[in-house]
C-alpha cells in the first residue's frame, strides 16, 4: 500500500530540493534541470507547503538548505537514483527478464558458475547481470535484485533460499610443513595461521570444536578474499582454514596438504537472498526455483 498522497511530492519539487543540496545555487538548479530560477523557486515553495515544513534559508537572493532540508535531500537522492536505475532497466532490456544478482567471488566462481549454463539452457529469455560485494549491503541503496550471502539468513526484510552449507578444512604447502608432525589440532598452533576478514572468529571457532584452543593464538596475516589467501596458503605463508570445495582440486594435486581428518562444518552457510518486496518478482521466481534444485539439504547431518 502507498502512503498517502501529502508524503508523495511531486517529482519536479523534489530534483529542485535535490539539485539545490548538491550544486549550491539556484541559478546552477536552473541550468541543470532547464528550467527558469523563478520556476526553481515556485517548486521549493510548493514543497515547503505541501510538507509543511521549512527547508530554505533565503538570504536576499541566495538559497541554501536547512540541516533538516539536508538530510532529506540525501535520502532523496538514492530514491532518485533508484528510479533511474530501474527505469535504464526496463528501457535496457523491455521484452526480456533481467536478473541483477549480487554474489560472493569465490562462492560465485567455484559453486554458481558452473551451474549456470543449465540455468541458460531452460530459460534463455533471461539475462543475469552479476557484480561482487563481500560484505553486507542495504538493498535500498544498491540496485540489486538478490544477492548471495553468506550467514545465517538474517538480514531484515528479506527471505531466503539456502544453497550450501559451508564445511572447512585447515591446510598449508608441503613446504611450510616440513618435518614437523601434526598429531592433533593444537599442533597446529605452533604454525602461523592465516585469517580471511569475512570469518575473524573462523580459527576460534574450529580450534574450540576441537577442544584444542588451550593456549593463545598467534595474530597471523589477514586477507580480504579466499583467492588471495589460498595463494598465501600455496606459496608456504602459513595454515589456512578453507571451505573444502574451493581446494579440492588443490589436495588432490599434493599442491595443499590437508592438516585434520575430515572437513568441519560451520555455524555459517550460503544463501540466495533478496527482499521481500521482490518476493513476486517473475524473473526471480524463475531462478529461485531453479536454484532450489542446485542446493543442500536443509539439515544435512544426523543430529
Amino acid at each position: 500500500m502507498l502512503a498517502p498522497r501529502r508524503f508523495l511530492p511531486s517529482i519536479s519539487s523534489l530534483r529542485a530540493l535535490e539539485a539545490l543540496d548538491r550544486l549550491g545555487s539556484a541559478s546552477a538548479v536552473a541550468d541543470d534541470l532547464s528550467l527558469t530560477q523563478s520556476a526553481v523557486s515556485r517548486q521549493l515553495q510548493a514543497l515547503e507547503r505541501q510538507l509543511g515544513v521549512e527547508l530554505i534559508l533565503r538570504d536576499k537572493k541566495r538559497l541554501s538548505l536547512t540541516p533538516e532540508a539536508q538530510d532529506y535531500a540525501a535520502e532523496l537522492r538514492q530514491a532518485l537514483n533508484q528510479i533511474a536505475q530501474a527505469t535504464l532497466r526496463l528501457q535496457a532490456a523491455p521484452l526480456v527478464g533481467t536478473l541483477s544478482l549480487a554474489i560472493l567471488p569465490a562462492f560465485g566462481m567455484r559453486w554458481l558458475m558452473p551451474r549456470l549454463p543449465a540455468f541458460s539452457r531452460l530459460h534463455p529469455e533471461v539475462t543475469i547481470n552479476m557484480a561482487t560485494r563481500l560484505v553486507q549491503f542495504n538493498f535500498a541503496g544498491e540496485q540489486f535484485d538478490a544477492a548471495i550471502h553468506y550467514g545465517h539468513a538474517d538480514w531484515p526484510g528479506t527471505q531466503s533460499l539456502l544453497l550450501k552449507h559451508e564445511q572447512v578444512l585447515p591446510v598449508c604447502s608441503p613446504a611450510l610443513l616440513g618435518e614437523q608432525q601434526v598429531n592433533a589440532p593444537a599442533d597446529i598452533l605452533k604454525l602461523p595461521l592465516l585469517h580471511i576478514q569475512t570469518r575473524p572468529q573462523a580459527w576460534k571457532q574450529w580450534l574450540v570444536s576441537q577442544g584444542a584452543l588451550q593456549q593463545p593464538m598467534q595474530a597471523g596475516t589477514m586477507y580480504d578474499q579466499f583467492a588471495t589467501i589460498i595463494q598465501a596458503a600455496l606459496h608456504g605463508l602459513g595454515v589456512a582454514l578453507l571451505p573444502d570445495y574451493l581446494i579440492e582440486q588443490d589436495l588432490a594435486s599434493g599442491r595443499l596438504l590437508a592438516l585434520h581428518a575430515a572437513p568441519v562444518e560451520t555455524s555459517g552457510a550460503y544463501y540466495l537472498v533478496w527482499p521481500e518486496t521482490k518476493s513476486r518478482d517473475a524473473t526471480l521466481f524463475k531462478f529461485r526455483q531453479w536454484l532450489a534444485t542446485q542446493s543442500q539439504p536443509e539439515d544435512p547431518l544426523p543430529r
